[in-house]
């Protein structure tokens, strides 16, 4: 069984060859369809669709024209984009920990907080939503950026505020194993203001794109700013258009095999799963437990023909990053969650009988551990 599989249908198999025979496949009509439709599934004005979650994120960071004194605030549990992006702009990456579940701790981002802090990014790990009102609160007090880095989070909702609409800026992700996936991509919310300088700053800082500029009369564009290579095609917008329509029905069958997990591993002694959420909705999009023992617990899972990940070696953790002088024990809630977390295959794809394969190799594995 493929880790992290995604359900493809006709709609956007059908999609995609449509816009190949149109004849127009790079950013257009699809793409600026899709942002809309995020847009209206979020409940902002509008969105920017672009080339991946670390190009938005990187946008983000760079619209705060951050200085290399600046520090930004960052959990160490989460995917290496999350720093490269901060890194990118030249500004100080200050790491910190995560509460037992993952998520960002925000005591510990009291700690961290300093004259030249200017922004934190939280992630919400794994699709359970962070606690956003203590996160708010050291912004509100500091005066500082919020960037909630959703790749995890597109269903995710926060005392019945969507995920990636409470902070300043929400990073949203479409690669392959995501919820709703365009193979590569991603999208970006803000404000309208904002976001109209992020959509030059994403194409190279050109005045129009091609398809603004497409009509009866040549228009030539204007290079108005530095800028980068971050647009969506609509190739890739073919998909996002029907997995975005599908999203709830997917995120159902998420659930119940969350739920099915769940049952079937509180019996085992030495499986620590996930713990309920309490103050939001949870986006289902990994399903991680902790485990002793985890190479021989993954031996035997892939002996099971059953693929599996790891979320997250947290970044501390990692020969890049331990340039900045980290320690494992730095951060001891990550260090333990990246010492034992085993990422169970969870995907709408999966039949009845995929999740009863799953449930049977982890209670085999667990017998070993």
């Amino acid at each position: 069984m493929i880790f992290g599989e995604p359900l493809i249908e006709k709609e956007e198999i059908d999609e995609v060859v449509d816009t190949l025979k149109s004849g127009w496949i790079g950013t257009g009509a699809k793409v600026r369809k899709f942002e809309q439709d995020f847009a209206a599934y979020k409940g902002v004005p509008d969105a920017l669709a672009v080339n991946s979650c670390t190009s938005a994120l990187h946008l983000c960071l760079e619209s705060l024209n951050l200085l290399p004194h600046h520090e930004v605030i960052v959990p160490t549990m989460t995917f290496s984009a999350t720093a490269e992006a901060v890194l990118y702009t030249g500004a100080h990456l200050v790491l910190v920990d995560c509460d037992k579940n993952g998520n960002i701790d925000p005591k510990d981002v009291w700690k961290k907080i300093s004259p030249y802090t200017k922004a934190i990014v939280v992630v919400h790990y794994t699709g359970r939503p962070v606690d956003m009102d203590s996160i708010m609160q050291i912004a509100e007090k500091y005066g500082l950026w919020v960037i909630e880095d959703c790749a995890h989070a597109i269903e995710t909702e926060y005392k019945g505020r969507k995920a990636g609409t409470i902070g300043d800026f929400g990073c949203f992700s479409f690669y392959a194993t995501k919820n709703v996936t365009t193979a590569e991509g991603g999208m970006v919310i803000s404000s309208k203001f904002i976001l109209d300088n992020m959509r030059i700053t994403s194409l190279h800082g050109m005045s129009k794109d091609a398809w603004r500029r497409k009509g009866k009369e040549f228009q030539h564009y204007q290079i108005t700013k530095l800028g980068f290579k971050y647009n969506m095609t609509d190739i890739q917008a073919s998909l996002g258009i029907h997995q975005l329509a599908r999203v709830e029905r997917n995120w159902k069958r998420r659930q119940e095999i969350w739920n099915k997990y769940n049952e079937a591993f509180e019996k085992l002694e030495k499986v620590e799963t996930p713990a309920p959420v309490e103050n939001g909705r949870h986006a289902y999009h990994l399903y991680t437990i902790l485990v002793p023992n985890r190479k021989i617990f993954i031996e035997k899972m892939l002996e099971m023909n059953i693929g599996v990940g790891i979320h997250y070696r947290a970044l501390h953790l990692h020969p890049f990053y331990k340039r900045f002088g980290y320690k494992q024990w730095d951060f001891p809630n990550a260090s333990r969650i990246s010492a034992m977390t085993v990422s169970l295959p969870l995907s709408p794809k999966m039949t009845d009988k995929d999740v009863d394969d799953v449930i049977e190799a982890v209670g085999e594995a667990s017998k070993l551990i």
